[in-house]
């Protein structure tokens, strides 16, 4: 049953009101004093109507422009206060950074995570897999020449890949996957992985699975309405997938220990393990198998999705707008010749800094954020917010933001470039998002974007398949979680 119907979605509030009515005492109408404006709630199902489930950004884009930066919605039984535009995302992720910071208990995360890992911790466990994680990825060469290597390295099987099509159509997606997970793979398993290992390809392919399911919009319903959870088997596939990734994770880390070597870490894993037995001592441990399991499956998705996806976005535009191409091919021969892309070059190469930089900007690949929670009361622009709000950052607000960018729904690179093509930073530029709760892995993904982009336009040129024009190509997004490309072929011809 396609459960997005809206018949289905109509059955599913029946029964969802059926069972709070019998459950009872849900329904709490008393205002709170100066809460954010918003639309009118209806009793039960509060403003789902309003939402388009497969794009629910889109809704709460038109209705900022109703009720402004500061808003709320009720989905369900949930008050969520929605913040939106430059200014104002800005004044609560950032200079209010400590009232925001925290993570709300959704429930189809709770299902995943108990809280564990670091992307929907909350609280001291939060923090203390925060610090770990960020001293660790240090540690393995996040930002330094260690990982830069690794990068150019696999950029070599990559390529290999990618000449074997030898000019003929072919999706990339698979293979810039690839590509992308062995480098987050080689820091927290210490190895990488031919691209046509069978236990790679289904790590891969399990976390592109949940992150799929994950923006289905009978999961949005699940959210809403959890009681409902055996009757909408929203999170059943999810938990199938988490379970297959983790008991291959769990036999990876049995055979770290028995090499286990203090002195001698060779991966995250390691250094996750020495700590566990540090810990063994004391009451109230932190670096238990529930947190490496979920540390590490936060960290191959974040890895693997936010940077691929972001590529993929790259070349699908570098098709639509081959002049654009043609211009970083002629900074790229100009700079850095037949030599390999290094990292230090990017100061060097303000045009290709700015496509990448608007890349990440147009495909605005993560619209919501992810959801952060009050925790204390605050204001925010003259509104009251309480202490435990569900906060919504619109992130596709501020990559768009009309005040911030000169032509926000076009792909335009001299969004970040001055009138003598240098690069210029923005304020406004998030896609990582911004404050405490940032992304642990941003300096490791503008690496791996700058050397993989580079590299490939180095020594390909990318056309569309005979017959195709680009006026056929589609960029409405595929349903997911975050905003990926539907899937697209092309020719990669080797340049001489």
């Amino acid at each position: 049953m396609d459960w997005s119907s809206s018949t289905s979605i109509g059955l599913v509030l029946i029964l969802a009101f059926l069972l709070i009515l019998k459950i009872g005492g849900f329904w709490n109408n008393h205002r709170i004093k100066n809460f954010p404006p918003g639309p009118r709630a209806l009793p039960i199902i509060g403003n789902l109507h309003l939402f388009d489930l497969k794009r629910p950004y889109e809704t709460y884009l038109q209705l900022s422009k109703v009720y402004g930066p500061v808003f709320s919605v009720q989905m369900g039984q949930r008050k969520i206060v929605v913040i939106s535009g430059y200014e104002t995302v800005k004044e609560a992720l950032v200079n209010q950074a400590d009232a925001f910071a925290e993570r709300p208990k959704i429930p189809i995360f709770e299902d995943l995570t108990q809280g564990n890992g670091i992307v929907f911790a909350h609280g001291e466990n939060w923090k203390v897999m925060r610090r770990f994680t960020l001293t660790t990825l240090r540690d393995f060469g996040m930002g330094k020449k260690a990982i830069e290597d690794r990068i150019v390295e696999e950029y070599g099987y990559l390529a290999d890949t990618i000449r074997s099509q030898e000019g003929k159509p072919f999706d990339a997606r698979k293979i810039l996957n690839a590509a992308v997970a062995n480098i987050i793979v080689s820091i927290l398993l210490g190895k990488r992985f031919d691209y046509k290992d069978s236990r790679f390809v289904k790590l891969v392919h399990l976390t592109n699975e949940n992150m799929r399911l994950a923006g289905k919009p009978v999961v949005t319903i699940y959210n809403m309405f959890p009681y409902l959870g055996s009757l909408l088997r929203a999170n059943k596939a999810l938990l199938k997938n988490k379970e297959e990734f983790h008991a291959y994770v769990q036999h990876t880390f049995v055979e770290h220990l028995k090499n286990l070597d203090r002195n001698d870490q060779r991966s995250f894993i390691d250094a996750f393990l020495v700590k566990q037995q540090e810990e063994k001592s004391t009451t109230n441990g932190y670096f238990h198998n529930g947190n490496l399991l979920s540390l590490l499956s936060n960290l191959f998705t974040a890895g693997l999705e936010t940077i691929s996806t972001t590529l993929y976005w790259g070349f699908l535009l570098m098709l639509k707008y081959p002049e654009i191409q043609r211009k970083v091919q002629e900074e790229i021969e100009q700079v850095i010749g037949s030599n390999p892309p290094r990292i230090e070059h990017r100061t060097q190469m303000p045009y290709t800094d700015a496509v990448i930089h608007e890349v990440q900007r147009f495909a605005n690949i993560l619209p919501l954020d992810l959801p952060h929670e009050t925790a204390a009361d605050v204001t925010l622009k003259g509104y009251f917010i309480p202490k435990g709000t569900y906060i919504i950052p619109l992130l596709t607000s501020v990559l768009k933001d009309k005040s911030q960018w000169e032509k926000p729904d076009m792909f335009y690179p001299e969004h970040f470039l001055d009138a003598n093509g240098k690069f210029v930073k923005k304020d406004a530029f998030m896609p990582f998002s911004a404050g405490r709760r940032i992304c642990a892995g941003e300096t490791l993904a503008k690496m791996e974007l700058f050397l993989f982009f580079t590299s490939l336009l180095q020594e390909f040129s990318f056309h569309l398949p005979p017959g195709v024009s680009t006026s056929e190509l589609d960029f409405t997004p595929a349903p997911s979680f975050n905003i990926i490309p539907k899937p697209y072929e092309m020719c990669a011809v080797t340049r001489s």
